[in-house]
């Protein structure tokens, strides 16, 4: 653990850090020093995180569904518990895309589709924020004159849709709802010294996003509509974006949405034309 690392001396809790971008945020928050439990659904998954980062400094792994609110209740105090009673930064990550349960085009959208959407993504992060934003107001304030940081996860499509290789409805509301929650807390926490920001990636390769990174059409329309990389981005390159608003030097930072894009909100994108009535089978 580096002891002038930009993190030291702080503790992060990262919903969702066993895989994907969770992961390679906890990896970067370890890398500068902090503290750090990471929280997900899976053991196994969990121990394989474990595995990975232990080397690298203080970490542990607690199992909760954080769309419940008796498992966020008992991961918030087990975590306070293991990061010796102080909780400095909430990075929420864990979502689902919600496909194979009926998420789709809002005309085939299902309700069972929409309700676990909501229920993964904006439930979870409204149960999560609640218990950290809870345990934060009794803390004394930092070096830094703060009291904690919470980071969210949102996407470009909240406010940069793409319905024909992206046209899920209730992922899109879902992110949506995460942008005006963390946007609505930043404005009423901030007089006590807590602050909410939000991080709003494009594709990124991750487990989660394994069908769409592996789509012929996708990969050619992302070298168009993601141009810094001509296709997916990596979850280390949400992992900078995360520590760069979660460490201490963010301090006046506040009600931020930091978009990680790879140029998808000021790019086109080349899609193939429609096909015509007269082309199709």
């Amino acid at each position: 653990m580096p002891p002038g690392g930009r993190m030291a001396q702080r503790t992060a809790l990262v919903i969702g850090g066993s895989t994907g971008i969770g992961l390679a945020s906890a990896r970067r928050f370890l890398q500068e020093g902090a503290r750090v439990v990471i929280a997900g659904r899976d053991p196994t998954k969990g121990q394989d995180a474990l595995d990975a980062l232990a080397p690298l400094g203080s970490v542990q792994f607690l199992a909760a569904d954080a769309s419940n609110p008796a498992d966020v209740d008992r991961l918030f105090s087990a975590a306070l518990e293991l990061l010796g009673g102080r909780l400095d930064v909430l990075f929420h990550v864990a979502g689902i895309s919600g496909r194979r349960f009926g998420d789709g085009p809002l005309h085939e959208a299902t309700d069972a589709g929409w309700d676990a959407v909501l229920a993964a993504n904006a439930r979870s992060v409204f149960l999560t924020n609640r218990a950290a934003v809870r345990a934060m107001l009794a803390q004394d304030l930092d070096d830094r004159g703060l009291r904690g940081s919470v980071l969210n996860m949102g996407s470009v499509l909240a406010h940069s849709p793409s319905p024909r290789h992206f046209g899920t409805i209730a992922y899109a509301a879902s992110k949506g709802a995460i942008r005006a929650l963390t946007r609505a807390a930043a404005a009423a926490y901030a007089p006590h010294r807590i602050r909410f920001n939000l991080i709003a990636p494009a594709l990124i390769d991750t487990p989660m996003a394994t069908r769409a990174t592996s789509h012929p059409a996708i990969r050619s329309f992302l070298t168009s509509k993601q141009p810094l990389a001509s296709g997916p981005g990596s979850p280390d390159d949400c992992a900078e974006a995360a520590l760069a608003l979660c460490e201490p030097a963010a301090r006046f930072i506040t009600g931020a949405e930091l978009v990680v894009d790879g140029g998808w909100c000021v790019s086109e994108g080349q899609l193939p034309p429609e096909p015509s009535p007269e082309d199709l089978p």
